[in-house]
């Protein structure tokens, strides 16, 4: 199973067996002990696992070494160097928390009937239905699966170009995309399906089998949850664009008119518009119109920062980043504006 990561191109490390944490560090690893960060452990030419997902390789040799030392070791995959991001919903039964603690940075309403809430289930159905999109939790198109305490990994795959999404904690009172929803990603790492620990075995659901691409939406929410900084969105290369007509370009513009209308009207009402949603399918829709020569990409950045600042006057650099990702995203696909109304 490591192996099989492995070959997906997944850095992969070991966990003690019938857990689901890392084995121990080696004793010159251990606190109060190392004077080395881990990412320039020296244990790493010796074949060791010290440090947990900052070991995590997809070195055969290595990887063979580790499981003929311990075969009953656990398998996880480093999400950050994986391009992996991980939604992990939590089954736990807590006590429930103020309302408004449920989805940071978004009102819930005192009308809206929390009867029966209990779980990281409920409130990423509730984060979907509030910006009409379908649940993660329910997506058959991507790899998931089920934990041995009842909760959900939902795996997916960042595009290239997009920002570094960094890990996150369901309870944190800082970085949050839902209440009992956990974050996996750079800076984590997730277990692997068939891995077993003493409360039972991490099970892939039936559908996909494989990461999707991240839905643009949950990109939207996850930047706009600080799950993303300004050291990751430095701006890509603008790629070089195909010689274009008048008429390519009258036509680029028909497209994207409607869509930055969108974003622009949102400026009528401060919140519940799901003004990071219509930002970022205009700022990929621009991506790939660009990537196909038909509008240049300092054109696009020009029209979609001009819309944003627009509506949200007072959240430029976070209208950026949506923006900058999106475009990047957007980049991979290529759009051609003839045929489309």
């Amino acid at each position: 199973m490591a192996r099989w990561f492995a070959a997906q191109g997944y850095p992969v490390h070991p966990l003690t067996p019938g857990t689901k944490t890392p084995p121990a560090n080696c004793p010159s690893c251990r606190p109060p002990a190392p004077s080395h960060e881990p990412q320039s452990c020296p244990c790493r030419a010796r074949g060791l696992w010290c440090h947990g997902f900052h070991a995590a390789t997809t070195d055969e040799e290595v990887i063979a070494q580790w499981w003929r030392q311990e075969p009953e070791f656990g398998v996880a995959v480093s999400c950050g160097p994986a391009g992996l991001l991980v939604i992990d919903i939590d089954a736990h039964s807590p006590v429930l928390p103020d309302r408004q603690r449920l989805l940071p940075g978004i009102r819930v309403d005192d009308r809206v009937d929390l009867s029966g809430l209990a779980s990281g289930f409920d409130t990423l159905a509730l984060l979907a239905a509030y910006r009409s999109q379908p649940n993660p939790a329910d997506d058959a198109e991507t790899l998931r699966v089920r934990t041995p305490s009842g909760g959900l990994h939902v795996w997916y795959r960042v595009p290239y170009g997009a920002p570094r999404y960094r890990s996150s904690s369901g309870s944190s009172p800082r970085v949050a995309l839902a209440w009992q929803v956990d974050v996996r990603a750079t800076g984590g790492y997730v277990v692997a399906p068939g891995t077993r620990t003493a409360s039972g075995t991490y099970r892939t659901l039936p559908g996909a089998r494989t990461p999707a691409a991240l839905p643009l939406w949950l990109s939207a929410e996850l930047i706009r949850t600080g799950h993303t900084g300004a050291s990751a969105t430095s701006p890509a290369a603008a790629p070089t664009p195909a010689r274009r007509t008048r008429s390519d370009g009258a036509d680029a513009h028909r497209i994207l008119r409607p869509l930055l209308d969108e974003v622009r009207d949102c400026a009528t009402t401060p919140s519940g518009t799901a003004f990071a949603e219509k930002l970022n399918r205009a700022a990929f829709t621009a991506g790939g119109l660009a990537a196909a020569g038909y509008i240049t990409q300092a054109e696009c950045a020009g029209l979609l920062t001009e819309a944003a600042d627009a509506a949200r006057p007072r959240q430029s650099r976070r209208n950026q980043l949506v923006i900058d990702s999106a475009l990047r995203a957007g980049g991979n696909r290529p759009i051609h504006p003839r045929g489309r109304s």
